[in-house]
């Protein structure tokens, strides 16, 4: 063989080898078929969504798709303020909050990644974030539960706003810790101002409000006759219908008119800037929204599902007919200043 000849011949093989690395790094990350692609991988969940909710359902995602999933629990707004001082060393994959205000506030902050259009476009674009961040899996209605022994629908006001007259001194409970209900005075100050939602937390502490752990201490509270009534989200109460039944005398009041009172929010998910398996995070958003987990929260949480197709609780009012208010819950994201409201009124 002649130098030339040798020279193509290398030339060629070179080439060759050129192109098989090329296929070879072109089909391996995620290539159907190939490890990388078909490794269930592993995952870390922020969950602000209590286990005894949600447990079940990552178990079976865990069962259906070989994917490792390690939880943390706690309280959603604790665990947005921990992604957030945990920074780029964070090991969060996945943020599943209680409400979007937390999910808005990470988002804010540059933490959650774009969300791919095929996952976003399954919910009502109400139900999602407006740049694609975040994505709800389920709703909740702000509600007040009531004693039906001693209220009507009839003596409930309107209004929340109403539960800071003389009449209810003493009689109404409240959860200031937990993330829905700051939500809710998120929304207020978006609806109302700042003043007035100043002036009516101010007015609710000054009327002896009761101050609870969470929203299933208010639900009990109101069953035991030790208050008449409590700002809670609705599905707290079918737990207690669903263990003791109609002897349990209790019932949701969806307030009348469209304010804060009757927000409709959402738990959702995100995934974190930080996350290493960004196709298993993918993984167990799309699973949140498939027709199984859906019917799920219908069935096993009295939660509204938010995916078109899938029937609710059939005591439970249609979203169409709740009096909520027209809030982008984007605009939910001021956690902090609803927090600073919170302290510098008593509140909390």
């Amino acid at each position: 063989m002649s130098p030339a000849q040798a020279s193509r011949l290398a030339s060629v093989l070179l080439a060759l080898l050129v192109l098989a690395a090329l296929a070879a790094g072109c089909t391996s990350p995620a290539g159907p078929g190939t490890p990388a692609a078909d490794a269930p991988g592993k995952l870390v969940v922020y969950s602000g969504r209590n286990e005894n909710l949600v447990g079940p359902l990552i178990q079976r995602f865990e069962a259906e798709t070989g994917v490792d999933v390690e939880v943390r629990y706690g309280d959603t707004a604790e665990m947005a303020a921990t992604i957030l001082e945990e920074g780029p060393n964070s090991p969060a994959d996945v943020f599943f909050a209680q409400d979007a205000g937390a999910l808005g506030a990470l988002a804010g902050q540059g933490r959650l990644q774009q969300l791919p259009p095929a996952l976003l476009d399954q919910v009502e674009p109400r139900f999602r974030s407006a740049d694609g961040r975040w994505v709800g899996a389920s709703g909740r209605a702000r509600t007040v539960v009531y004693n039906t022994e001693t209220l009507t629908e009839a003596d409930l006001p309107d209004s929340i706003l109403g539960l800071a007259g003389p009449a209810w001194r003493g009689r109404v409970g409240w959860a200031p810790t937990n993330g829905s209900f700051q939500a809710m005075v998120t929304a207020m100050r978006q609806l109302m101002g700042e003043e007035q939602t100043r002036a009516w937390l101010q007015a609710m502490v000054a009327n002896d409000v009761k101050v609870f752990d969470g929203n299933t201490a208010i639900v009990e509270a109101v069953g035991k006759g030790e208050i008449d009534a409590g700002l809670v989200n609705h599905y707290y109460l079918y737990r207690f219908l669903a263990e003791q039944g109609d002897s349990f005398p209790a019932a949701n009041y969806f307030t009348r008119a469209a304010d804060a009172g009757a927000l409709v929010n959402v738990a959702g998910a995100g995934i974190l800037d930080t996350a290493d398996s960004r196709v298993a995070a993918e993984r167990f958003i799309t699973y949140l929204l498939s027709p199984a987990s859906q019917e799920y929260f219908a069935a096993e949480t009295s939660e509204y599902p938010l995916v078109p197709g899938v029937a609710i609780d059939p005591s439970l009012k249609p979203l169409d007919q709740l009096q909520s208010p027209a809030l982008d819950l984007n605009q939910l994201e001021d956690l902090q200043g609803t927090l600073e409201l919170l302290q510098a009124t008593g509140a909390l």
